[in-house]
């Protein structure tokens, strides 16, 4: 193999190196702590599994708290318990009072916090998942936003609290820590768009079996049957008189027949 051949070989390596790292540091980057319920029906209630990745490269991830809804509030919330992991739900007085499937509440949760040993934080390349479930659901069309703070070991904290459309240059990290120290223990990326956990619920469900159109045939009442039982009988009432006439008029026939050959 000549040299300029080796060189080309060298040169493509390592282009395709350089491309898969760009790619890792860029899949990385766009890891967000994101929710995925298990229903979205209005009224209901539903598991909403939180997934949370780890984008330190010197600190583990050792807190996580979800903040709920305070203006639609969920009346009912309950933790999976994780090995590991210590669960708070913490509950307070609302801004306003808020009527919920016809009572006013005054009172509810307002956050639920997780806290890990130290041998189970989530380390580098690894994520966890956290579970609630949560009702009722409010109604349909509401969006649903679930901030997230992703507390990590180097005192750095993390807030997945951007809405959906907000710009990128809205970021959401604040540290615990002096800023100097925060910005050099700070997760890569800490100035990007950092959308909170969220989800639309949608209409609630019809009931199982109902149907929305007309059947094709509706079921015979009572009265129906009767008269329809009535009609049968007539029916055959008509047809026995019918085949009677039918057989005198061809006894007569006949015997007219006989008194003419005589």
């Amino acid at each position: 193999m000549n040299t300029s051949v080796r060189r080309t070989l060298k040169t493509a390596a390592a282009a395709s190196l350089t491309a898969g790292l760009l790619a890792a540091g860029a899949a990385a980057a766009s890891a967000h702590v994101t929710v995925d319920p298990s229903a979205t029906a209005e009224g209901g209630f539903t598991k909403l599994t939180f997934s949370v990745p780890n984008e330190s490269e010197t600190a583990k991830t050792n807190r996580l708290e979800v903040k709920l809804p305070t203006d639609t509030p969920l009346t009912s919330v309950s933790v999976k318990p994780m090995d590991g992991w210590k669960a708070q739900v913490v509950a307070t007085t609302l801004p306003k009072p808020v009527e919920v499937a016809g009572a006013t509440v005054t009172k509810a949760p307002t956050s639920v916090i997780w806290t890990a040993d130290a041998a189970h934080q989530i380390g580098q390349n690894e994520f966890q998942t956290f579970t609630l479930s949560v009702g009722r659901l409010p109604a349909a069309g509401t969006t649903l936003m679930l901030p997230a703070a992703q507390g990590y070991t180097d005192g750095t904290t993390v807030n997945w609290a951007d809405a959906a459309e907000a710009d990128h240059g809205h970021a959401s990290a604040t540290s615990s820590a002096n800023s100097s120290a925060a910005a050099s223990s700070a997760p890569a990326e800490a100035e990007e768009h950092r959308p909170a956990p969220s989800f639309v619920v949608t209409a609630a469900e019809t009931a199982e079996g109902s149907a929305t159109a007309a059947p094709d045939a509706a079921p015979a009442g009572p009265a129906t049957q009767a008269a329809a039982s009535n009609g049968s009988q007539a029916a055959g009432w008509i047809g026995l008189v019918a085949g009677l006439l039918g057989l005198a008029a061809g006894a007569t026939a006949l015997a007219r027949t006989r008194a003419v050959k005589k």
